[in-house]
């Protein structure tokens, strides 16, 4: 039994609506806002069907009058006869309203009436009664299968006839065999005076058995080599009283050096001590000299106007022009001029070329698909326009929607919510996870550099309390910070301190402990960090979710490289149910955005900015770019799509 079916415009116009089950409107208000929201605006059209709550919605474009059509019912049941129905009420209803739709456009949809009840009961009943008229095939009879056709003579086996047939195999190789080990008996004799280094000949190879062949080959190989063999042992030995190589290092822990690496004098956990100022270069540490503190760059990339694809079609136009004329000139216009709507057929070479092409891109593999076929629901039936290709028309829709799908549903303002928190006279908490090796403390220090040049005071505190070194990288990122924001510029004030309890304690106790502190010494941000854990790892994926069920932090950011390419997908998808399935909570808390990293090291193969976006609806916040603090930017979702788009 169907919930509803509606029918609307593209532009929000609800055109139609059946409701099968009494209630209040809004029951099939917000399941269709939903898909709305989550599926049609985010360019998500991959699958015609969406779940929400307890109903499942399929849907359907008409692409050539703007108009969706969709059908809710009970997510429990399965009924058979949805897409049939949904097909058919397509069909009958654009049938139809046709020529109004034609004839008055938008003022047809906003002035029209369309009177469409009778004709949805006659095709549900249809599509009710098909499916039931359909019975469950039946099993073949034993006189309608192959076997019967056989005789029972052909079906006995005989126990002669395929031991005969065996043996005679047998008896042919071992023939072969006897008439090989008699031929090399025979050889040596007969022929004594050939000279064993020269090769066999052609004529005498087809002679020869396979046998003899390679036991010939083998006296060669052993000949030859035995015969190297003695040439190297005439060959004089090298000198062995040369100096070879590498001293051994000479380690020196008693002398002054102890001195430079002891870093236990740092400021930790609240000392007001003054970290000891480091001499350095600032061309190294901030990059760029012309920049502007405290700004959050957007990425930069120069897109080519034509691929090589457009400009081999441009070619081979003018040169039919020129060939045939005022013909070759019809034709041109012919193909170009939008006289047909688009069919699957014309947009599958193109969008199979579109795919591989995401796929050498970096962009997972099942996304790709996905993508295609959400262009290919979006074009078909749509009327090319004037002077368009199939390729360019395709091209447009796909960059438009990679576009969209990098600009997802919520956008996260981190300075704007650091000072909203700040009027609650409390700190804003931003929670760090991820795999192993993508760079979490790096970009944790970044970020900490962007806070700081922007007024806020940084508290950074040391969860990862298990891979070895973890907490000193974390202090000499504080000291280099204070060096390069001294108190002194900030009325006194150390703008960035180190909370940390040493190794192998628990980490969502010390992130609860440097909570508490920072709201006491009013510091402005919290920045956890943790230790890195692979999605599979039942144990570490539970304690990341206890931190996070503990100590709610305002943002969950997953850091990921733009390195991978499946593998995103699986990551982000283990993260989020990992964090759903150990959670306490019944609404769990989930990851809130992405932090991309190592951008600079994959020229255009940004891909795994598409499928990071398209599998979580997260935006990504921060992506870095190279080794210095400045490093740092925010995504261009146009700059990344011609990248992606680049030939």
């Amino acid at each position: 039994m169907l919930d509803f079916f509606t029918i609307f415009s593209k532009g929000g116009l609800v055109l139609w609506c059946f409701q099968g089950v009494r209630g209040p409107a809004a029951a099939c208000t917000a399941p269709v806002n939903a898909l709305i929201r989550s599926v049609l605006l985010q360019e998500r059209g991959g699958s015609n069907s969406f779940n929400h709550e307890s109903l499942t919605l399929k849907y359907k474009l008409d692409n050539q009058f703007e108009l969706v059509f969709v059908v809710g019912f009970q997510k429990i049941l399965t009924l058979t006869y949805v897409d049939k129905l949904i097909d058919d009420v397509h069909k009958e209803f654009r049938d139809k309203y046709r020529n109004e739709f034609q004839q008055k456009g938008t003022l047809g949809l906003l002035n029209g009436t369309f009177d469409f009840k009778e004709d949805f009961l006659r095709l549900l009943r249809e599509a009710e009664e098909s499916s039931k008229i359909r019975a469950p095939t039946a099993m073949k009879t034993f006189e309608q299968s192959a076997k019967s056709q056989k005789t029972v003579k052909s079906m006995i086996e005989t126990r002669g006839e395929k031991p005969k047939e065996k043996a005679k195999n047998k008896k042919n190789k071992g023939s072969k065999k006897e008439v090989s080990g008699a031929e090399a008996a025979a050889a040596p004799k007969v022929a004594p005076d050939v000279k064993p280094d020269l090769p066999v000949a052609a004529g005498d190879r087809e002679e020869l058995t396979k046998d003899e062949i390679l036991q010939k080959n083998r006296e060669e190989f052993f000949r030859k080599r035995l015969k190297g063999g003695d040439k190297t042992n005439k060959s004089p030995k090298p000198d062995a009283s040369k100096d070879k190589g590498k001293k051994p290092r000479v380690w020196d822990l008693g002398n002054s050096n102890a001195k430079v690496l002891d870093y236990s004098n740092s400021t930790t956990n609240g000392n007001a001590d003054t970290c000891p100022m480091e001499e350095y270069d600032p061309d190294m540490v901030l990059g760029d000299p012309d920049r502007e503190p405290g700004r959050l760059r957007d990425l930069e990339y120069e897109s080519e106007e034509e691929t090589e694809e457009e400009k081999v079609v441009h070619n081979s136009s003018s040169a039919s022009v020129k060939k045939g004329g005022l013909g070759g000139m019809f034709g041109m216009l012919k193909g170009l001029v939008g006289s047909k709507s688009l069919t699957r057929e014309d947009m599958d070479p193109v969008l199979e070329k579109m795919k591989d092409h995401l796929i050498a891109k970096n962009v997972a593999a099942d996304i790709a698909v996905q993508l295609c076929e959400s262009v290919a629901k979006k074009l078909e039936g749509k009327v090319m326009g004037t002077f368009t290709t199939v390729t360019s028309t395709v091209k447009q829709a796909l960059q438009e929607s990679l576009v969209q799908i990098l600009q997802p549903q919520r956008r996260v303002d981190v300075l704007r919510d650091v000072m909203d928190a700040q009027r609650h006279y409390r700190p804003y908490v931003i929670t760090f996870c991820g795999v192993n090796g993508v760079g979490k403390s790096t970009n944790l220090a970044k970020i900490s550099f962007w806070l700081i040049e922007n007024g806020f005071s940084v508290l950074i505190a040391a969860c990862d309390t298990f891979r070895a070194g973890a907490v000193e990288q974390l202090r000499t990122h504080t000291r280099r910070l204070n060096a390069l924001h001294p108190p002194e510029t900030h009325s006194g004030r150390t703008m960035v301190q180190l909370y940390e309890k040493g190794y192998g304690k628990d980490a969502a106790g010390i992130a609860m402990e440097a909570i508490a502190y920072a709201r006491n010494q009013g510091f402005d941000v919290v920045l956890v960090d943790t230790a890195g854990r692979m999605q599979d790892n039942a144990p570490l994926m539970t304690a990341l979710a206890k931190l996070i069920a503990v100590n709610t932090p305002d943002l969950v950011l997953f850091v990921g490289e733009a390195l991978v390419g499946n593998e995103a997908v699986d990551q982000l998808v283990k993260f989020n149910k990992a964090l759903a399935d150990h959670s306490m909570a019944q609404t769990p808390r989930l990851i809130d955005g992405i932090v991309l990293t190592k951008f600079d090291t994959i020229d255009d193969k940004v891909g795994a900015a598409i499928s990071m976006t398209y599998i979580t609806s997260k935006p990504i916040v921060f992506v870095g770019t190279g080794q210095t603090y400045c490093d740092l930017r925010s995504l261009n979702a146009k700059a990344v799509v011609a990248a992606l788009m680049k030939a």
